[in-house]
């Protein structure tokens, strides 16, 4: 399986402080995409930071949750898609506020964005 073509999506949003399952990390940029797909809408989210692309997680704008992902390691390009939503892992200064964000690579490993 391969990432999706975002040339044959329209871009939706931009958000320039993204959140995931409800927590904001600030300087994490998501940009939205769908197209139609028979009676169906196809979306795919595509997430970066600092101008890097950190993952793309994709799947129907009528579902909770997300089909596919797929992360970017920035030594060796676009990982394997995996099936569901991305595993991540907030990074906080101590008690504070979240500073950063690390997904998990198809190998188990943590990428940090």
């Amino acid at each position: 399986m391969s990432l999706p073509d975002l040339s044959t999506y329209t871009p939706q949003r931009s958000l320039p402080d993204a959140e995931f399952e409800g927590t904001t990390v600030p300087g994490l940029r998501a940009d939205y995409f769908r197209k139609a797909d028979g009676d169906r809408v196809a979306s795919v989210g595509r997430y970066r930071y600092g101008g890097r692309d950190v993952l793309m997680a994709w799947g129907y704008a009528d579902e909770k949750h997300c089909r596919r992902h797929a992360v970017h390691d920035p030594e060796h390009g676009w990982q394997d898609v995996v099936e569901g939503c991305p595993d991540v892992r907030f990074l906080r200064d101590g008690d504070g506020p979240v500073t950063g964000v690390e997904v998990r690579a198809p190998g188990g490993g943590w990428l940090r964005a």
